[in-house]
């Protein structure tokens, strides 16, 4: 395919994907972090200039937008309209819930998109790494289920006082179907 489209992946995925065409993805959505995101631009010198543009904002509100992200999918029928309903059940129309009526169309595209063989990367936070893994079982079976990454890094995000820092991010491994590539890796992580 080689392209690189700019805008909406669910609209770009409904659009220009086709069924079972893809091999892989690797999907690093927002991860619901309530923070607004800058592009930083350097000087010549490699020294972080003042200018910024704003990138996005990785905040979710429960609005008529999430209302009917949440209701095309639950009319969508099958599992994950079961664990949608049951998010809303227990979480009420939060903004828990509007991100997840963001990624639940998206997951169900991909899966859509993703060839027999092929298998995705979920990269998300503790925030809702949780949420995330029912919607993702819900989506491609928990059969189909391989791993769970826990990626530590160096150092917290945050000078944490009352907790423990972040410090691991989450990359969800799941398959379109049993027959999946996955290439062994022979170098210890």
């Amino acid at each position: 395919m080689n392209r690189l489209y700019y805008g909406d992946n669910l609209d770009v995925l409904r659009r220009h994907v086709e069924d079972a065409s893809v091999d892989l993805v690797y999907l690093d959505p927002p991860f619901n972090s309530n923070a607004s995101y800058n592009v930083l631009f350097a000087e010549k010198s490699g020294k972080q200039a003042a200018s910024q543009i704003k990138a996005f904002d990785d905040t979710w509100r429960w609005d008529e937008g999430a209302a009917r992200a949440f209701q095309e999918i639950v009319e969508g029928g099958g599992r994950v309209s079961q664990v949608m309903q049951a998010f809303r059940s227990f979480l009420g129309d939060t903004d828990m819930l509007a991100y997840l009526a963001m990624m639940a169309p998206r997951l169900v595209e991909l899966r859509r998109a993703l060839k027999p063989t092929g298998s995705i990367y979920l990269h998300c936070d503790p925030t809702a790494s949780h949420y995330l893994k029912m919607l993702l079982d819900a989506v491609f079976g928990p059969e189909h289920f391989l791993n769970e990454i826990v990626w530590k890094r160096t150092s917290g995000h945050n000078d944490a006082t009352r907790r423990f820092g972040d410090v691991t991010d989450i990359i969800f491994f799941y398959s379109n179907g049993q027959d999946y590539t996955f290439n062994v890796q022979y170098l210890s992580l």
